[in-house]
């Protein structure tokens, strides 16, 4: 009987345990606390009223803001009525896509250099990290002003006549990509650092057991490297995306503060708003358009790790009820052995 009070208190006393992957959840979510406290008290009032704003025709007048609802007038006047708008979403979709992959390939390629044997791997991390910090806002706008985004020998205009034939907007995105091509690679900076601790967490054992069998460098690259660091890829992607989204170099920003403070009636407050919804929910598609890509192609390891999760799962189930069998034959036999020893007395 004590026996068996011992079994159950360690039941318990495990089952009271938290796991390490719980444990891992939880510092995660103490990690991000701040972040959903700040999201709460000073991102979701604001987002609301946008909203609001987005559904309404908002003038300031000396007595106070007046707010009209009038639905989605205002969306229906961006998309059916202004000219440049829709003309400029497109432009940043063709921008963001071709430029997207560019900035990602350059950082995991700067990232693979970066974690070889070189010396004064300080010094290289410091100098791609360094536009991050220098290239941003009035400095930028300088840089982009005097030409130092592209390259002096690339011949555009060559480009430009080979690509004649796609429509305007197509051939503005992509020519915007090789006339800045130097500010577009200046952006890998945070992504660089990103893939290079994702790199240095990857298990060297998994190459020293490739290399054994014979594999080469570039297989262990698509096999371990690649597999082993796609979350980090996918974070990079958004980031890039959203960086490229809100970057200050972005005209759709300006054609919105434009409209916030234009002076005509049909704009506004209301006007931008709604615009602001539209270039939100574009960005929002691109961003699951991305991930939807990157997340199609399961890695085959990945699988046979699941289906071996999946079979000692049912392994374990199977050894449960062989024990909790056990212990039941157990009881009867205690309970049969008290009853022969009873009928003897």
């Amino acid at each position: 009987m004590k026996e068996n009070k011992n079994k159950e208190k360690q039941k318990t006393a495990a089952k009271k345990r938290l796991s390490l992957k719980q444990r891992e959840g939880m510092m995660g979510y103490l990690f991000v606390l701040p972040w959903i406290i700040g999201v709460l008290i000073f991102v979701l009032r604001p987002l609301a009223q946008s909203f609001n704003f987005a559904l309404s025709r908002v003038r300031m007048t000396p007595a106070g803001r007046e707010i009209t609802f009038i639905g989605i007038q205002n969306f229906t006047q961006i998309l059916q009525e202004d000219e440049t708008f829709p003309t400029e979403l497109a432009a940043y979709l063709m921008k963001t896509i071709m430029a997207t992959p560019i900035i990602v390939v350059f950082a995991l390629i700067i990232a693979l250099l970066l974690n070889s044997k070189i010396k004064g791997k300080g010094v290289f991390r410091l100098i791609f990290f360094l536009p991050v910090i220098i290239a941003s806002g009035p400095v930028m706008s300088q840089l982009m002003s005097q030409g130092a985004g592209s390259i002096p020998a690339m011949n555009t205009s060559a480009i430009q006549s080979l690509i004649g034939f796609l429509p305007g907007f197509m051939v503005d995105a992509i020519m915007g990509l090789f006339e800045n091509i130097v500010m577009y690679l200046w952006y890998s900076g945070v992504q660089i650092l990103i893939f290079l601790a994702a790199v240095q967490k990857i298990d060297t054992s998994l190459y020293e057991a490739a290399k054994i069998d014979g594999v080469s460098t570039w297989e262990c690259f698509w096999k371990i490297t690649l597999p082993t660091i796609k979350p980090m890829t996918l974070l990079n992607v958004v980031y890039t995306i959203v960086y490229l989204s809100n970057n200050e170099q972005n005209s759709i920003i300006e054609t919105i503060k434009n409209a916030m403070f234009g002076t005509t009636g049909s704009k506004g407050y209301g006007y931008a708003s709604a615009m602001a919804w539209l270039y939100a929910v574009i960005v929002t598609i691109l961003v699951l358009l991305f991930a939807a890509a990157l997340a199609l192609k399961k890695d085959v390891y990945a699988k046979k790790a699941k289906q071996h999760k999946k079979e000692m799962k049912k392994q374990e189930r199977l050894i449960k009820r062989i024990e909790r069998r056990g212990e039941q034959y157990e009881k009867q036999k205690a309970k049969r052995t008290a009853k022969a020893a009873k009928a003897v007395r």
